[in-house]
């Protein structure tokens, strides 16, 4: 932004982000992910007057989601829909100073919210494997649902479980049925070392968000016994679910630019993103709000907690501007990551396995006021195999268009 020349700006875009996620177990048919496309709108305004720069924003940060349907291994026998959608988006407010031509300071104050919808099942055999007493390799389980759920078949109530079932989900576009708000800060630097290097830094602090949560959530128990007239059936309960401690990491960024002629530049930045901070284990907090039909669980309570132990992430990127003409700009990158989930912990709903990246792309302005710009970008895919013998491939083609009007 203290880059910018002065006078005001104007920045419209879309963005799709196109991911292609299959999972597959030995045995069984593959299960290809329906969720392949997700549009992601963005607006941006920003006004320099003198040293000072300002304006406003709002963009899609981060997110994806898989969808199987409930004839596939994922459905654990349930015959229900897997899907999983995430999203945190950001609305932004920075102020730039410049401190001399060739020093400028800035940071920002953004308003963060995040949604989630989620529909997951396990089997009977994956829920008794994060029972208390259990091995507790993948997660835990806990709370008066579960306490129940063993006293009723210590007494011979229920002699069975199938499968169990968590839904909270809606059919919005642009948010889940479970919502969080809550704010988030960076602060960052830019330095003109000499007429043709520039370099800069910028950090960005962990958010700050409330609790996700979605008061229409439902947990399902397919069970077997007397208390449910033999069975198999399936006792429903309604109630609140309430996903705690989910955050955007702190991220360190560095950077240089170096323009090599007057239609040449070459950029190369990095990034240290810190998930191991915010993506230790992803943990649910289930209330019923009422008994089952049966009158059994009545206000009961159920703690899930999934282990993640994700490790910190650290990115490469590499990119060239080559300027054709008056008009045309054309670019190139690469982005080189790690994978920060452990195979032993990835989760088939949340595959977030991409690690490179390759685009294209091209600016084109009309006229000294207004220009477009577009990227392609390619992720190629990534297999991996968790610790319960679930392969997941992901490969992903995104696209960004925008408009840009100078004033």
């Amino acid at each position: 932004l203290g880059l910018m020349s002065e006078g005001k700006r104007l920045d419209l875009a879309i963005g799709r982000l196109g991911p292609n996620v299959k999972s597959s177990v030995p045995g069984m048919p593959d299960a290809k992910s329906s969720a392949d496309a997700f549009y992601m709108p963005a607006a941006g305004f920003a006004l320099k007057r003198g040293r000072y720069t300002t304006g406003i924003g709002v963009f899609a940060q981060g997110g994806m989601g898989t969808e199987y349907s409930g004839d596939s291994f994922m459905s654990a026998g349930s015959g229900l829909t897997t899907r999983s959608e995430v999203s945190v988006g950001r609305v932004l407010v920075p102020l730039v100073y410049d401190v001399n031509p060739n020093f400028k300071i800035g940071g920002s104050i953004d308003f963060v919210w995040a949604g989630m919808d989620l529909q997951m099942a396990m089997s009977g055999a994956q829920m008794f494997g994060m029972m208390p007493g259990s091995p507790q390799t993948y997660g835990a389980l806990g709370g008066s649902l579960v306490s129940g759920l063993a006293a009723a078949m210590a007494g011979g109530q229920i002699t069975g479980v199938n499968w169990g079932y968590f839904d909270f989900s809606n059919s919005n576009k642009f948010t889940g049925e479970a919502t969080a708000t809550g704010y988030g800060s960076k602060i960052g630097m830019v330095y003109k070392a000499s007429p043709q290097l520039t370099v800069g830094a910028a950090y960005h602090f962990r958010t700050q968000l409330s609790d996700l949560e979605a008061n229409n959530a439902t947990v399902s128990l397919n069970v077997t016994g007397p208390m449910v007239g033999g069975g198999p059936a399936t006792v429903p309960l309604t109630g609140k679910i309430t996903i705690s401690d989910f955050q955007w990491p702190d991220t360190i960024a560095l950077g240089l630019a170096y323009q090599a002629n007057d239609d040449l530049m070459i950029v190369a930045d990095y990034k240290r993103i810190k998930w191991a901070g915010v993506m230790q284990d992803f943990k649910m907090t289930f209330v019923a709000s009422s008994a089952a039909s049966n009158g059994s669980f009545a206000g009961a309570r159920l703690d899930a907690v999934l282990y993640q132990n994700w490790e910190d992430q650290d990115v490469v990127m590499i990119g060239g501007a080559y300027r054709t003409n008056a008009q045309t700009t054309l670019r190139a990158g690469v982005n080189i990551a790690t994978n920060p989930v452990p195979n032993m912990y990835m989760n088939p709903l949340f595959p977030a396995t991409v690690k490179n990246h390759y685009m294209a792309g091209f600016g084109y302005a009309f006229d000294r006021a207004s220009s477009v710009d577009f990227s392609l970008t390619l992720a190629p895919e990534v297999s991996v195999t968790n610790g319960q013998g679930v392969t997941t491939t992901h490969s992903q083609t995104n696209m960004q268009l925008m408009y840009s009007r100078r004033f």
